[in-house]
């Protein structure tokens, strides 16, 4: 079995929780097994220009009949048809642009809710929870963050007063902040990732703005805390459960007496995916023909939600969830209906 995704670089933090959700899984399944299960990391910094050589990799290696990730919309979709061609399963725990079930890749799976799912539930929020007069939309250009951005404004039409895009990797975003300023916007969201939220809020606090940061979950990772004071009151939505969440009580009690840590982003997700394949194995299935037929076929509960896909490899089961930064800690506030 392998994980795909950022081990290391910029988005390494959002890596770490599912990789080791998966290890726990792992880990927990070899304790009693006759022939131990493998687990190979395969780095791609979360990057879509790494993704197609390392896919290529694990594409030719036949012993890997499972892959949990990739964990990135722009690495899943540069990925994603070389894995359809070498017949490799996929169960991402963290992926959710929506167009990445389109493709026809019988081989993807999605253990979470897509955008189309998440931006809705966000802008709902927005909306009715926040009241929002005035809404500022800015992305990262990125596959994932653009594509959750525009069906927040989409959703959010009458009220969007201005976007923006950024680039991933820069630090300056002081003409962002003199649009947002210069809009009266009393509500920012933001589609990207950490390493740039961290920053850009820092950035609009100094320039005055002083209503509500609304991000999602490429932003839920303990390091947008290095914000400081800039990131109290930010909302964080999310199709991951919270670790407080009592269905994951187990395993969550598990993973920090492992790892030493609260489960974090995505960490049950990922657990959830390694024990579908982990399931396979156990039946004695050795290979990826019949991993995949195994994994299409699936229906039995996890402990984020019931696990089963549909023919274009979306879950049946779909919840979204609202986090606040509160106190120098990201709180979860509830599931947002």
């Amino acid at each position: 079995m392998a994980f795909f995704g950022p081990e290391t670089g910029p988005a390494a933090g959002l890596g770490q929780p599912i990789i080791q959700g998966a290890q726990l899984a792992i880990d927990q399944y070899n304790e009693d097994a006759e022939c131990e299960v493998n687990y190979e990391l395969f780095d791609s910094q979360g990057s879509p220009d790494e993704a197609p050589s390392l896919a290529t990799e694990v594409a030719g290696d036949e012993s890997i009949i499972g892959v949990v990730g990739p964990a990135f919309s722009g690495e899943s979709a540069a990925a994603g048809p070389i894995f359809a061609e070498g017949g490799v399963p996929t169960v991402t725990p963290s992926a959710t642009n929506p167009t990445l079930a389109d493709n026809g890749w019988d081989t993807f799976h999605r253990a979470l809710g897509n955008d189309a799912t998440q931006g809705p539930a966000a802008a709902k929020y927005i909306s009715e929870t926040i009241g929002a007069e005035g809404v500022f939309v800015i992305d990262d250009a990125s596959e994932y963050g653009a594509g959750l951005a525009g069906i927040v404004e989409e959703d959010l039409a009458d009220t969007v007063v201005g976007t923006d895009t950024i680039q991933a990797g820069d630090t300056d975003f002081s003409a962002t902040v003199t649009r947002v300023n210069d809009s009266g916007a009393d509500t920012v969201f933001f589609g990207g990732y950490y390493a740039e939220a961290t920053i850009l809020i820092g950035q609009l606090r100094d320039g005055g703005f002083d209503g509500t940061f609304v991000v999602a979950d490429g932003v839920k990772d303990p390091a947008y805390l290095d914000a400081g004071e800039a990131a109290e009151g930010t909302i964080i939505t999310c199709p991951c459960i919270p670790a407080t969440d009592p269905g994951v009580a187990e395993f969550a009690e598990a993973y920090e007496a492992e790892f030493g840590e609260e489960p974090g982003t995505y960490a049950a997700e990922a657990y959830d995916a390694a024990n579908i394949f982990l399931d396979g194995i156990a039946e004695g299935i050795d290979n990826r023909a019949d991993m995949l037929t195994f994994v299409n076929e699936y229906d039995e509960a996890g402990v984020t939600k019931q696990l089963s896909f549909a023919e274009n490899g979306e879950p049946s089961e779909v919840h979204v969830y609202a986090y606040t930064v509160e106190g120098g800690e990201i709180v979860p506030e509830g599931e947002i209906s």
